[in-house]
């Protein structure tokens, strides 16, 4: 793809090593453009690593439209996920040039990670288990009686090290029939004894996201990521998890080079629609990770990308009963020949 324009912050970030939250990049062929105010001059002039023209301006879209003017291009891609309408019918009104739609380009042109990206992401993983350890530390010995909102706000500080690192995204707690909820929202409901909990969390680390998912009760000697294996006082809890977990290391397992995204959704969903529970899971199996949180691929039933090496993507199966409880169990896994290694 020879011309194109981005205005997402992580897809200029990956093609100059810069972004900030009011810029402009333009590629036309050989030639590249990154387009900000005088706010980032600076930091622009100090951190893009290409051979960009670094154009400061307190009008970007005005600056943009002159960049393409002068550049007598006669087509130009984008990605329709990046622009406003407002801001889409402003940059090329009465130009010249022919604006062709390429949906999410930039995050296809990221799904095969480096080796140096992987190596981000697995320095992500690892800083972020330290910080669901240290949280797991702290729920055995100072958890009980305190909600589900406080909970989060210790997981947020446990996960970013005392803010030393960005997250991922907000850190998901959720107790007994709140777990139920895929995308919980912390409440002020009270963490008791014999309580289910389930906590996603992630950080970045140079730009670059960890995603990993708990499900655990009350024994605390189970709590690191290498013990995936609980113990809940509750029978149909035990029985959930198990069956969420061997859906889920089943699923690892079987990952291979040339797999079709959907095939590894059904490997895992097969297990738990054969237990019952087939109704109760209700997203897909994975998804991507890397400068953003949710990239490609997809990992669901109606995914056609196929499994390629690099690829670094979560599997995370659940099982959500309303009103009840929820279990999913989640790690990041990078494909490789030898099949999938979890980060």
């Amino acid at each position: 793809m020879k011309n194109f324009i981005l205005q997402n912050e992580n897809g200029i970030y990956f093609e100059c090593g810069y972004s900030c939250d009011n810029a402009i990049y333009i590629s036309l062929g050989s030639e590249t453009f990154f387009i900000t105010d005088g706010r980032y001059t600076v930091d622009a002039k100090e951190n893009i690593k290409n051979n960009s023209e670094i154009i400061i301006s307190n009008d970007l879209l005005k600056e943009t439209r002159r960049v393409l003017k002068k550049s007598k291009i006669k087509k130009i891609h984008f990605d329709p996920n990046d622009f406003s309408v407002a801001t889409f019918e402003t940059l090329s009104l009465k130009l010249d040039i022919k604006f062709i739609q390429k949906p999410n380009f930039s995050k296809h042109k990221r799904i095969i990670k480096t080796e140096d990206e992987i190596q981000l992401i697995q320095k992500a993983m690892e800083l972020g288990r330290d910080g669901f350890v240290k949280f797991a530390e702290y729920v055995a010995k100072d958890g009980f009686w305190k909600s589900e909102q406080y909970l989060a706000y210790m997981a947020q500080t446990f996960l970013s090290q005392n803010g030393n690192y960005d997250l991922s995204f907000s850190p998901i707690i959720a107790i007994n029939e709140n777990s139920a909820k895929p995308h919980a929202v912390p409440t002020s409901k009270i963490y008791q004894e014999d309580d289910l909990i389930l906590f996603d969390g992630g950080i970045k680390f140079e730009r670059y996201c960890s995603d990993r998912t708990v499900t655990f009760g009350n024994d605390y000697s189970k709590l690191d990521i290498y013990q995936r294996e609980q113990r809940f006082s509750k029978y149909e809890q035990q029985k959930v998890y198990d069956i969420v977990l061997k859906a889920q290391q089943t699923a690892i397992k079987k990952a291979k080079l040339g797999m079709k995204a959907s095939k590894l959704d059904s490997i895992g969903r097969e297990i738990i629609e054969k237990a019952g529970y087939g109704k109760y899971f209700v997203h897909s199996t994975g998804h991507g990770v890397g400068l953003d949180i949710h990239e490609y691929p997809n990992i669901s039933a109606r995914s056609d990308f196929i499994l390629e090496e690099n690829m670094v993507f979560t599997i995370e199966p659940g099982i959500y009963l309303p009103n009840e409880f929820g279990v999913r169990i989640e790690d990041t896994v990078v494909l490789k020949k030898e099949g999938a290694i979890i980060l």
